[in-house]
């Protein structure tokens, strides 16, 4: 009924399937762990330093005509690298899961339109996931959870950015080459004041 967890290939690196078919009446339980191949390939997708443990519960009913409400919780521990100190970090996740599957042909009945002016938010919560093939794989959808619950700039307990302030330069200012322009300008009046004119050198003119 529920295909053992494991890794799985490149896009679904771990993977636990149930048939919708076989799901009793009365519902199913299912715990699943991700074993070492399938939390090395999550690590690696989601960038992180490593991934020792991730597991999941999930409980599937069937509400008829096909349709499964699936609910339970995604736990891992994450090791993961400040964004701030650049220290390694161990980080926990623990997320709620409350979907309904559907049967991939019944997904047009629960579209809306864009501009019914319902919350796009709960619209977003209330979207179902497809049930394709007649399977529905739990391992891919507690990849899923897991990803999204993931702090993309973990920091470290008490880390802060601290910017560098570099004192300022008297001559690093929007006059400085105003100021030195005058003093080139300035500099042929100064002569003249001096009794110098302009490209002679200073001496006495002789008398006739």
């Amino acid at each position: 009924m529920t295909r053992p967890s494991g890794a799985g290939d490149a896009r679904d690196p771990w993977r636990a399937v149930v048939t919708v078919a076989q799901i009793p009446d009365t519902g199913l339980h299912c715990d699943i762990e991700a074993d070492p191949a399938a939390r090395a390939a999550m690590a690696e997708a989601a960038g992180l330093r490593e991934m020792p443990a991730v597991h999941a519960s999930f409980d599937l009913a069937l509400t008829g005509g096909g349709r499964v409400h699936v609910t339970g919780r995604v736990q891992a521990r994450i090791g993961q690298t400040c964004v701030v100190t650049l220290d390694p970090i161990d980080s926990a996740i623990d997320e709620p899961v409350d979907l309904m599957f559907v049967p991939v042909e019944q997904l047009a009945q629960f579209s809306r339109p864009a501009d019914d002016g319902s919350d796009g938010a709960a619209e977003a919560a209330e979207s179902p996931e497809p049930i394709e093939n007649g399977i529905i794989d739990l391992g891919r959808l507690a990849t899923d959870v897991l990803y999204l619950a993931i702090d993309p700039y973990p920091r470290k307990a008490g880390a802060a950015f601290e910017p560098q302030v570099e004192a300022a330069d008297p001559e690093d200012h929007p006059f400085a080459a105003l100021k030195a322009l005058r003093s080139d300008a300035d500099a042929p009046a100064a002569e003249k004041a001096d009794g110098r004119p302009d490209g002679k050198s200073e001496g006495k003119s002789k008398r006739t």
